[in-house]
């Protein structure tokens, strides 16, 4: 590329996005598995912020938390859905460079603002379990206010910080190899120097996975502690049931997270990281609503109310 060509494009308007696949003939099948991946996180997330705030039953600090992962998890499945699934239509998957940028940023806030909510259920389990009698007490309304708070204020700076610093870089190429503007994807297309964006996402990335890693792991450990203390078979058996499923999506989650954004620029592979960020963008949003909640008697009891109340109206 020649100097009047990097010049020229300092002023880039937009971006052509590769997406998940060039395969004609797979457009319209992965269209429509997607569509359905979409609809059922859409629809799963959304109902369960609607069950957590209608139902009397589902206002303790648990399904507040709760509420609050499905926002999130909303956030940044649509931050990233919509837009690929249009991308199957359309002969060139173009993005604008504001868009770009502005998906980015909300893609980035709700993924930093995930690893936060993930971690604070961690602690209420904790206390849930370790202090069962000062539950109410602990977590209180005021604390719970505070622990959402605070991680979507650091989550929104941050991603503000990230998107701008690099939106303002010279780039020499315009053809991103994903299917959504991804920080690393656009990193790679810059021309001038990407020391200082290169350090801010890996500190803040480290940071943010082991800050909030370290949180779940002495949660849990100090619950583990608890329930080898309890002399109630049965009692065992709902403290494991009540962690288990947490459990198991944070361990896919940071694993993915980690697997993507900490290791060296060098040793990405970006065919590989498409295939890890369909999982953590489309695959574990949809998934989360049936692991934390719908397993749960309160929520299906507040769903078949809800249904009755439904057909009561058309009926």
């Amino acid at each position: 590329m020649t100097s009047m060509d990097k010049h020229n494009l300092t002023g880039l308007k937009e971006f052509i996005l590769l997406g998940i696949t060039d395969r004609p003939e797979l457009q319209i099948p992965l269209f429509v598995l997607f569509l359905v991946i979409y609809l059922i996180s859409l629809v799963g997330n959304l109902g369960m912020v609607i069950l957590t705030k209608m139902d009397p039953r589902l206002q303790t600090p648990m399904y507040f938390f709760l509420r609050h992962l499905a926002l999130t998890d909303l956030g940044y499945s649509t931050a990233v859905g919509p837009k690929m699934l249009v991308n199957f239509l359309v002969e060139q998957n173009i993005i604008s460079f504001y868009c770009c940028a502005t998906q980015m940023a909300f893609f980035i806030m709700f993924i930093i603002n995930e690893l936060f909510v993930l971690a604070t259920m961690s602690y209420d389990r904790y206390v849930a379990i370790c202090n069962p009698l000062l539950y109410t007490v602990v977590m209180s309304q005021r604390l719970c206010l505070v622990l959402v708070t605070i991680p979507y204020i650091y989550s929104t700076c941050i991603s503000l910080l990230i998107t701008i610093k690099l939106f303002n870089l010279s780039f020499c190429n315009y053809v991103v190899n994903h299917f959504y503007c991804d920080n690393l994807p656009v990193l790679s297309l810059v021309c001038s120097n990407t020391q200082e964006v290169e350090f801010l996402i890996l500190i803040f990335s480290a940071f943010n996975l082991i800050f909030t890693l370290s949180i779940v792991i002495v949660s849990y450990l100090l619950i583990l502690i608890a329930i080898l203390r309890m002399k109630s078979a049965e009692g065992r058996r709902k403290a494991f049931s009540t962690c288990g499923s947490h459990l198991t999506v944070v361990t896919v989650f940071y694993g993915t997270l980690t697997f993507m954004y900490v290791k060296p620029k060098s040793s990405h592979s970006f065919d590989t990281d498409k295939m890890a960020s369909i999982f953590y963008t489309l695959i574990i949003p949809m998934l989360n609503p049936l692991i934390y909640s719908l397993r749960n008697k309160d929520v299906k009891c507040a769903l078949k109310k809800l249904w009755k109340k439904v057909c009561s109206i058309f009926s």
